[in-house]
């Protein structure tokens, strides 16, 4: 899910009009964020999923979050409404302008957050959401914590790179979110059927090669047949 989590990353950076040499601070803090947060998460699964109607529960969640990914239109994302700002300006007033690479300043002895904050606390909201599903995923695979635990470290630690090679190619793989919704929908199957009919493990071999095969072919079918490309509002700055 790294490219999926690397497409919002761009709409949130270009929406706040973040510059590319505070985007590196960004994502600094927003690793170490999501690692603690991962941790979190993962020891919640490993004690959960000792129960085997959790593993049931956890596959139909994501059976269904895939199901809506897939027949749910993709929308502007209008930021301005979202909770997250709401919740920030109840805490603390932000300022419109930012003063170099902090995330606060002092307006006349107050202070203020700046938009690297806010930012910020966006991209660990959205790392959150998407860990709500892909920890789950990563179980339906292995149920050793140590190797979910290090799988997500790897993952977060190479996204920062991955972001800064791929960010501008990222928005053009629009049928990506499809292929991901198709991935989710067979693990979730995994979990909560196949890996009861296959003697309690559906085969590895098998199991990569269709999440291969689905990913790759989003991924062509979108280079096959870009999107139209129209202006958007979250373009500021």
């Amino acid at each position: 899910m790294s490219l999926d989590n690397m497409l919002v990353f761009v709409l949130i950076f270009g929406y706040f009009g973040v510059s590319d040499r505070f985007q590196h601070r960004i994502l600094f803090f927003g690793i170490l964020g999501a690692l603690v947060f991962r941790t979190i998460f993962i020891a919640l699964g490993s004690v959960l999923l000792q129960y085997a109607w959790m593993v049931i529960v956890f596959g139909v969640f994501l059976c269904l979050t895939g199901a809506k990914m897939l027949v749910t239109p993709e929308r502007p994302v209008d930021l301005d409404r979202s909770p997250i700002l709401r919740l920030l300006r109840k805490c603390i007033p932000i300022t419109s302008s930012g003063e170099g690479h902090r995330f606060f300043r002092r307006v006349e002895g107050k202070l203020f957050a700046t938009p690297l904050l806010v930012t910020l606390a966006f991209i660990e909201t959205t790392d959150i959401i998407f860990a709500v599903d892909s920890v789950p995923a990563i179980f339906a695979i292995t149920r050793e914590p140590l190797i979910v635990f290090t799988s997500n470290v790897f993952a977060i630690l190479g996204l920062r790179s991955m972001y800064f090679l791929l960010a501008g190619a990222v928005g053009r793989f629009h049928l990506l979110r499809y292929g991901l919704a198709l991935v989710l929908i067979f693990v979730g199957l995994k979990m909560a059927w196949l890996n009861q009919i296959w003697h309690g493990h559906f085969p590895m071999g098998i199991s990569l090669g269709i999440i291969g095969a689905v990913l790759a072919a989003s991924i062509g079918l979108s280079l096959a047949f870009p999107k139209k490309m129209t202006a958007s509002p979250l373009a500021r700055g």
